[in-house]
């Protein structure tokens, strides 16, 4: 997973308010239950010592955002009476939370959000296409590609001195309106980076624009008859077929980077070896099990790479007030900094994750713990 969205939280000092909070409007009541959850969560965060102009701030949004229809969330991080990210949540939050602090809690949202895989689908006829293209940060892009129709677009029952003609010209005009939609989804897979390019609709169509797509993007293409552009269309199939492709490729994912760490054997493996890599930029990938009740700290300093598990480590750093905080928010700030990425495992995943958090290096030397080395 990359962190750069969460750049902006570590380019400001805190301290910092985040919110999670069930923002549902599945039911009749939900306005005010709504209400009534926030009015708490504001509670919470004056009584941890939130000044006024932040919880300000996060009322405003809070009740001035554009509602969803169904089950949701909301995510927000505050600091000086900004709100400087707000995210949605596909689903309502495990609980809602208000945490006030010298760092936005942000593992309940990484932890949520999963794997983010940029896909686009393409809905095709022999008239064109809708194609939607979803990036890893979740931005969407639409396209709508109309064809041309000079000619006529199916063909004529045998007989007749034009037969000929018209089925020449049919095939012409599905060919250009074919590469007329490839061209657009390679433009869309291009701008999201896509990992997955579902091509869908009717067969002849879908055929004649994966047969123009370039050959980098037919390894990460599937091709399907589900789905339909036609008016009150019911796509349930084709929106099930996208979901289970996307997950699979975050499986895959997943799978890649624990077998990357696997191969490391005892090399950054545990709390302390995952502090000690972050502080000398080692780490690509942090591994971490996700644990909502988990309450471990570490001390910081001013810079991401100013982490330790004990604040002498810090002093030795020439830091002159460490700061205690979530470990799990340290890490994270560290990774940020350090432009690493997060992979997020469910218990079941990685049962036998020291400390329940590792990672997978950028490089090893003869000081990096581990191998004999401590």
């Amino acid at each position: 997973m990359q962190l750069s969205f969460l750049r902006p939280l570590y380019d400001r000092p805190g301290p910092w308010c985040s919110v999670y909070v069930d923002a549902s409007a599945n039911t009749e009541d939900a306005h005010p239950a709504l209400d009534l959850r926030w009015r708490a969560l504001q509670g919470q965060l004056t009584d941890q010592g939130a000044d006024e102009a932040t919880v300000a701030a996060l009322d405003r949004v809070v009740r001035g955002h554009d509602p969803k229809v169904g089950g949701y969330g909301l995510a927000l991080f505050a600091t000086r009476g900004r709100v400087v990210l707000s995210e949605f949540l596909s689903a309502a939050p495990l609980r809602d939370l208000a945490h006030y602090g010298p760092l936005p809690h942000v593992m309940p949202l990484l932890a949520q959000r999963g794997e983010q895989v940029a896909w686009v689908r393409v809905l095709a006829n022999r008239l064109g296409a809708d194609a939607i293209a979803i990036s890893a940060g979740g931005v969407p892009r639409r396209a709508h590609v109309v064809g041309r129709e000079d000619f006529q677009l199916r063909r004529v029952q045998p007989g007749g001195w034009s037969q000929s003609k018209y089925q020449k010209s049919a095939m012409e005009a599905w060919h250009t309106n074919g590469g007329n939609v490839a061209a657009a989804t390679v433009e869309l897979a291009e701008k999201v980076g896509a990992e997955v390019v579902v091509i869908a609709g009717d067969v002849r169509a879908t055929g004649v624009v994966a047969a123009q797509m370039p050959e980098r993007w037919q390894d990460v293409m599937v091709r399907t008859d589900a789905g339909s552009r036609g008016d009150g269309s019911d796509n349930t199939l084709l929106d099930d077929l996208t979901v289970q492709t996307i997950a699979e490729v975050a499986d895959q994912r997943i799978s890649a980077k624990l077998d990357l760490f696997g191969m490391q054997e005892d090399v950054g493996a545990g709390l302390d070896a995952v502090v000690s890599a972050l502080q000398r930029n080692q780490v690509d990938t942090m591994l971490i099990v996700d644990d909502p009740s988990a309450n471990g700290e570490l001390w910081i300093g001013p810079e991401p790479t100013q982490i330790a598990t004990d604040p002498g480590q810090l002093a030795a750093m020439s830091v002159p007030d460490p700061q205690r905080v979530r470990a799990d928010a340290a890490l994270v700030r560290a990774l940020v900094g350090t432009d690493a990425e997060l992979t997020v495992l469910g218990p079941d995943e990685a049962p036998d994750l020291t400390d329940g958090v590792g990672a997978v290096l950028r490089y090893t030397d003869a000081s990096t713990p581990g191998r004999g080395n401590g």
